[in-house]
């Protein structure tokens, strides 16, 4: 007797196509190669969200050979569900494949009431992150980041925990986020002398926020240590969203955190030239952003978010044109500065 299943999900079986045309990049100076596209599940993938769409985004984001998958402990909302339902997700459709996935998470933010769930204790990374597994059904992750700076706690504390946790076979490598570069050598010396494998940054950095290339870089590319840009879009400020202003449905025209109708206006002129030049190129703004930051040597790899598939299928094509000429190059130097 067959049953009456129209819901129209299968099992997934990953496409034989996946590492064909994909560019992948290596981080730094170690033995890790990512895909220049890696998503990122900041957003889309909490409990307010509809588990089946995210499902069909990483399934297709696999299909297309983006093997990095990019968490931390406070994505949702609520906090905590965005791993939770990565986790359900992993168990039904990726198990198989979890040798060729790497996967990240994070703790640095505010996660649990108290003062152990917050910014850079031992205590709170090494909690957090047993916490993060039990939800992601894992038994290790790829990479753990401190996710941002804690002023009070020594560094060597943090930087200790992060040792401990691959000492203990909780997580392959370590990373750190939004770090500036005087600490960002700190840590990568403290981080040689535990012999612990420091492998990424993850920064925020796009057209129209440049700050990683006054002394982030050079650190990094210094310690081989990799790149790994979140936020390329400015938050969607270098799509076509806001070409002819702002849309009623739009995130700025909603006040929504990190974006609002003034910081679009000032910037809708350069948003109008910047297509311009993409237009010439045969991309979308989108994708000329994208290529933009991954012209960097040091950037191994760009964080994106997807609300669907298509949005995915349509910015991944921003590994189709990664070159730049001078000209090109210049004129955007001009628009943005």
């Amino acid at each position: 007797m067959q049953i009456n299943d129209k819901s129209g999900t299968t099992n997934y079986q990953a496409s034989n196509q996946r590492y064909n045309t994909m560019t992948y990049k290596r981080s730094g100076k170690s033995g890790v190669l990512l895909p220049a596209i890696s998503l990122g599940l900041w957003h889309n993938f909490g409990f307010v969200d509809n588990i089946q769409n995210g499902r069909d985004i990483i399934r297709c984001a696999f299909d297309l050979g983006i093997t990095h998958l990019d968490l931390a402990n406070n994505y949702g909302p609520p906090y905590g569900s965005a791993e939770e339902n990565f986790g359900t997700i992993f168990k039904k459709d990726f198990k198989p494949y979890r040798d060729e996935l790497f996967i990240a998470t994070k703790a640095g933010y505010d996660m649990w009431p108290g003062p152990y769930g917050n910014l850079g204790s031992r205590k709170y990374l090494i909690s957090s992150l047993d916490q993060s597994l039990k939800r992601m059904g894992l038994d290790y992750v790829d990479i753990f980041y401190h996710h941002r700076p804690d002023p009070e706690t020594p560094l060597e504390e943090t930087m200790g925990a992060l040792a401990d946790i691959v000492r203990q076979g909780k997580a392959l490598y370590v990373g750190i986020s939004n770090y500036q570069p005087e600490d960002t050598q700190k840590a990568a010396e403290i981080l040689k002398s535990l012999n612990v494998p420091f492998i990424l940054h993850q920064a925020r950095y796009s057209m129209f926020d440049r700050w990683v290339e006054q002394g982030l870089l050079d650190t990094l590319e210094q310690n081989g240590v990799g790149c790994i840009a979140f936020s390329p879009l400015a938050q969607g400020m270098l799509t076509e969203k806001y070409l002819k202003g702002i849309p009623e449905s739009s995130r700025a025209a909603k006040d929504l955190t990190y974006l609002n109708v003034d910081t679009v206006n000032s910037h809708i002129e350069k948003i109008q030239s910047l297509n311009a030049i993409a237009q010439e190129r045969g991309q979308k703004l989108s994708q000329m952003a994208i290529a933009w930051i991954l012209r960097q040597p040091q950037v191994a790899s760009v964080l994106i978010g997807a609300s669907s598939p298509n949005q995915l299928k349509e910015n991944i094509k921003a590994v189709d044109h990664l070159d730049f000429s001078e000209d090109e190059l210049k004129l955007i130097d001009k628009i943005v500065s």
